[in-house]
């Protein structure tokens, strides 16, 4: 309409112009319209236009041609020569990039934007810190985005003590500066940094934004402590800072901490139909499989089937029915765990695996390997961890040929060198089958460097065949090996085993040591849920509200096994 009615282009039309093709898909052949009509209208030799023109190339896929509008420029300036190492590095050219970037500075001096941009390119450290020392010696007075963007560079290639030895010298420090610290901790799981880091920052009267509430939640979601992420929620619901993302991270809290209301609560907070969607399925399903929440896994189930199994991609649906074959496994229904397997229209090593691995936990074992048998039939190749759950179901199911079988099968068809576990499993399964002495023997022959967990399966099998002497002697092995994360555990078996050969005073020095250094074996617990209500069982627990009731049905469960049992006799 401009050119129809007779309106003179100036050194600003086409430059809004390129800016806006970046914007369009057909972005290319426009760029190259646009271009046509600038030089008709003798605006090739303009500095500000050439830029745009570059720039809009390099979107639009033309690097040829920007490269060449480059070129054929008679006059560049820094904006120039830093828009043509953008397209560089919009290319992934990183030799591309130094090499202009050194040719730049025969001709003018970078400035901070050019910097910002040679840092997104570095590929080591090693660039990094030459960068950074270019900077210090050319005299630059940084902004705070330069300032940013080495924190960022370091923080990258995990450079920790760099970063905060830079971050310390920064005068001011904005809520971008707090929160690549932030990122780095939560990336190495330093939880408690992390935090305090946060605190230091509220202190510093820097105010959160969004991500720096989203990098926090992520990171405290991995320890499973629900508390500082309430703190979060809080914080979150007070500045008003909040988007999907944040709301799966914070399910995805819930969910690890074993709070299946708030993650049902935040589930249905976040917008439908997006990729976190997805995320929160798969966070509330491990709820689901940590509670043993069987009734509301069915709900997820049905509402996956109901609403997104049609709209979603194949990837997706299938990482999703793999978590809720799992659940369905660790919540005891592996017939519907099943049922999901054999619906599922596409299967990979996972899926298998973890249906090999759920049939040998609830000892279907010889089900684990016609699964095996099966999937080699479609041609996927087993790996380390689908022998693995093999090796489990033959321990569990006292399976002592086919194991054996499983681990030469391992090493010697499918090059696949048996680890420390694997080990475990065919020790526990030797001992299971009373073979102690070979149990021992692969731990001495085979297994490098055997840890507490591989001699506490020795010692299990020789306290239950009453192998005092390797009993002993895993023992010793146990506590010289001993992990402190389960040292209670490990001591509490020790004991055990000696009072099975009766030697009470060892019992009792055991007891002592294990009360002066107050460890205590946390005791397993069940967890039932009966008519949406989560009811936890501990073992020989009376605090129970309804702890009366419950022991008088367990009274009458037992005097109708005792009849039915005297039935039986009597009948036969």
């Amino acid at each position: 309409m401009m050119r129809k009615n007779g309106v003179s282009s100036d050194g600003y039309t086409f430059p809004v112009l390129n800016k806006l093709v970046v914007l369009l898909e057909t972005g290319g052949s426009l760029s190259e319209v646009i271009h046509c009509l600038a030089m008709q209208m003798g605006f090739e030799s303009d500095v500000y236009f050439c830029n745009t023109m570059i720039e809009a190339y390099v979107k639009s896929g033309c690097f040829e041609n920007a490269l060449k509008v480059f070129g054929e420029m008679t006059s560049k300036d820094m904006v120039s020569w830093t828009t043509m190492i953008s397209g560089y590095a919009y290319e992934g050219n990183a030799d591309g990039v130094f090499a202009l970037f050194n040719e730049m500075r025969k001709d003018v001096k970078p400035n901070e934007v050019t910097m910002i941009v040679m840092l997104q390119t570095c590929s080591s450290v090693v660039e990094g810190r030459q960068l950074h020392g270019l900077v210090i010696k050319s005299g630059f007075l940084m902004d705070q985005s330069l300032k940013n963007s080495f924190l960022k560079m370091y923080a990258g290639f995990g450079r920790g003590h760099d970063l905060e030895m830079i971050f310390d010298e920064f005068v001011v420090r904005d809520v971008v500066s707090w929160n690549i610290l932030i990122s780095l901790h939560s990336s190495k799981g330093n939880t408690m940094t992390m935090v305090d880091c946060f605190n230091t920052m509220r202190c510093e009267k820097v105010e959160p934004n969004i991500e720096t509430l989203t990098l926090l939640t992520s990171g405290l979601a991995e320890c499973g402590n629900p508390y500082p992420g309430r703190k979060m929620h809080c914080l979150a619901l007070k500045f008003g800072l909040f988007d999907d993302i944040l709301k799966t991270s914070l399910l995805n809290l819930y969910a690890n901490s074993g709070d299946l209301e708030m993650s049902a609560q935040l589930f249905r907070a976040v917008s439908q139909g997006n990729c976190s969607t997805w995320v929160a399925m798969r966070s509330l399903v491990v709820v689901c499989e940590k509670l043993g929440a069987l009734r509301f896994g069915k709900a997820i189930h049905a509402y996956f089937i109901k609403n997104l199994l049609s709209n979603s991609s194949k990837e997706e649906a299938q990482s999703l029915e793999t978590s809720i074959l799992n659940m369905y496994v660790k919540c005891g229904n592996i017939s519907s765990a099943r049922i999901c397997f054999d619906k599922m229209i596409v299967k990979d090593l996972v899926t298998w695996t973890s249906m090999i691995e759920g049939c040998g936990t609830h000892g279907l074992g010889a089900e684990a390997f016609e699964l095996f048998h099966q999937m080699k039939s479609e041609g996927i190749e087993p790996n380390s961890v689908t022998f693995l759950s093999l090796l489990s179901a033959s321990s569990h199911c006292g399976l002592l040929h086919e194991g054996c079988g499983i681990l030469n099968s391992m090493k010697w068809e499918y090059a696949i060198e048996p680890g420390l576990d694997h080990y475990t499993c065919i020790v526990d399964l030797l001992g299971r089958c009373g073979k102690i002495k070979e149990a021992l023997s692969i731990i001495l022959k085979l297994v490098d460097s055997p840890d507490s967990r591989i001699w506490a399966a020795l010692l299990a099998a020789a306290r239950v065949h009453k192998d005092q002497r390797i009993g002993k002697y895993a023992a010793e092995k146990v506590l010289l090996d001993l992990e402190s994360d389960n040292a209670a555990g490990y001591y509490t078996l020790f004991s055990n085993v000696q009072a099975s050969f009766e030697k009470w005073d060892e019992v009792e020095k055991v007891r002592k040591y294990m009360k002066d250094r107050i460890l205590m074996k946390h005791p397993g617990w069940s967890c039932l849920e009966v008519k949406g209500i989560f009811e936890r069982f501990v073992s020989g627990d009376r605090s129970h509200h309804q702890m009366d009731d419950i022991y008088r049905m367990i009274e009458c469960l037992s005097r109708n096994a005792v009849d039915n049992l005297g039935n039986a006799l009597y009948s036969s």
